[in-house]
């Protein structure tokens, strides 16, 4: 009974292991946007940037913490080997005794005087009681509340913060603009290269076809064996390039995972159709005629916010002439109080802290500042000129890249329509298969052409993009 329980068990373990196996096996079909959306969401360096952003929140916040009120609190335990004390002197009594005088404590028998039945009378000094000036053991609580009153440097550091947390926002875009043009060069070079397969596998289907057409003629003694050999040196042409882009989309989905952040067993399938002829056509010339706004380029809002950090780097170091106050109250708790205590329970007092010479060391500070503000303003102007280039210069780069791939699809359109006729004529033994061979060449150069054309188009547009910062943001599909 035992075992055909645990029988069951089992294959009801087989089946849901099964179920789960089947499920994960299936593929996760993406479209361009759910594969950005994607990237944005879990890419790594996406992920990191976020976190740089959290930090840089926080670092905003520690700034700010440092100007308001503190509390701080303290304990401390003493023991004293030995206590001092203080005596106030003590008294005189008359006595019968004569006492040794001791003059540590300044006590013992004084004078002395004789009465007349011959008994003596002394006058002794008895000691004062002691009283300890402290304690053998004691334990106190300190309370200390403080409040920054004035202070340049941290009202400049507390704006330098600020444009440090926009410094990481806008490092943050740039980051998520290279993942955009990563993912989305990525996903167009597979598509790409499926489209390039497809193409191949029909045509190495048509040359098998015609193969075995002419390997029949050739048996029944109409063709020579070098036409069959000229058209199977053509098919193993068309296998090894088959193979190769085989070997290319293994490494780009590979790639495409990584950019997406998700593990490499699952598997990916690419559902956009490849963006070509009119769309791509029409995409582009709207680029060539965008026009370039400055102020939205990610490279050139991070320059300006280097020209703001170093203009807060030149007040910072004109702070260095200022001075610094802040305020105090302590409050003290003791377990026990001695009986002289003269400390007090409250305070309240006022730092000054007054800058009155340092040898020129601040004013060779303000100099360097000075100068490196100079810079940064140098710098914002080159970056200026340099991004409007640039931009005149991915225009006119896009524009030469749409005509050439405007005039690659009519070569590769006709390259396949005198592929097709000579296969035609050789069919009828009109043409060799020299002939036959140099236009199959012909027609898969013109193809590679033809798809190399249409990735750099796109590499080209999404150059202009991030550089224009258009068409960037999260989209939703």
């Amino acid at each position: 009974m035992f075992r055909k329980h645990k029988q069951i068990v089992l294959l009801m373990t087989m089946f849901l292991c099964g179920t789960w196996f089947s499920e994960a096996q299936e593929s996760q079909k993406l479209t361009l946007k759910e594969a950005v959306n994607m990237a944005l969401q879990q890419n790594t360096n996406i992920l990191n940037s976020d976190l740089d952003l959290k930090i840089a929140q926080k670092k905003v916040w520690e700034t700010m913490a440092s100007g308001l009120p503190q509390i701080n609190a303290k304990g401390a335990y003493s023991h004293i080997f030995k206590v001092p004390t203080l005596s106030f002197g003590g008294k005189t009594v008359l006595s019968n005794t004569n006492v040794p005088w001791d003059p540590t404590t300044q006590s013992g028998t004084m004078s002395s005087v004789s009465l007349a039945n011959g008994e003596k009378i002394y006058l002794n000094s008895e000691p004062g009681t002691p009283i300890e000036l402290g304690l053998k053991d004691n334990t106190t609580f300190d309370l200390t509340l403080s409040q920054l009153i004035f202070s340049g440097s941290y009202f400049v550091g507390l704006q330098a913060t600020k444009v440090y947390y926009g410094l990481t926002k806008e490092n943050a875009e740039k980051t998520k603009l290279d993942v955009i043009e990563t993912v989305t060069n990525t996903y167009n070079m597979i598509k790409l290269a499926e489209e390039s397969r497809k193409i191949l596998t029909q045509n190495l289907e048509n040359i098998n076809k015609t193969l075995f057409e002419i390997s029949e003629m050739n048996k029944q003694g109409f063709l020579e064996k070098t036409d069959v050999d000229q058209l199977e040196l053509t098919a193993n042409t068309v296998r090894n390039a088959m193979n190769q882009i085989d070997s290319n989309l293994d490494m780009g989905y590979r790639l495409l995972k990584i950019q997406l952040g998700i593990e490499e067993i699952i598997k990916v399938e690419l559902s956009d159709i490849l963006e070509s002829d009119e769309s791509l056509t029409k995409s582009s010339l709207q680029l060539i005629t965008e026009s370039f706004n400055i102020n939205q380029n990610v490279d050139y809002k991070l320059i300006q916010t280097a020209e703001k950090a170093a203009k807060l780097e030149l007040d910072l170091s004109k702070t260095g002439f200022m001075p610094t106050i802040s305020g105090y109250y302590n409050h003290t708790e003791k377990l026990k109080t001695p009986a002289f205590d003269f400390a007090p329970k409250d305070l309240v007092g006022v730092n000054l802290s007054l800058p009155i010479f340092s040898s020129g060391q601040r004013l060779s500070v303000l100099a360097q500042r000075k100068m490196s503000l100079e810079k940064a303003q140098n710098t914002t102007k080159l970056v200026s000129s340099s991004l409007s280039m640039q931009a005149s210069q991915f225009q006119n780069d896009l524009k030469l890249k749409l005509e050439k791939y405007q005039n690659q699809k009519k070569s590769k359109e006709l390259s396949d329509d005198i592929y097709q006729r000579t296969l035609e004529k050789y069919k009828q033994g009109m043409t060799s298969s020299m002939d036959l061979m140099t236009s199959q060449n012909q027609y898969l150069t013109n193809l590679t052409n033809y798809y190399q054309c249409i990735y750099d188009l796109q590499g080209s547009k999404s150059k202009l993009e991030k550089l224009f910062n258009i068409n960037q943001g999260p989209v939703i599909p």
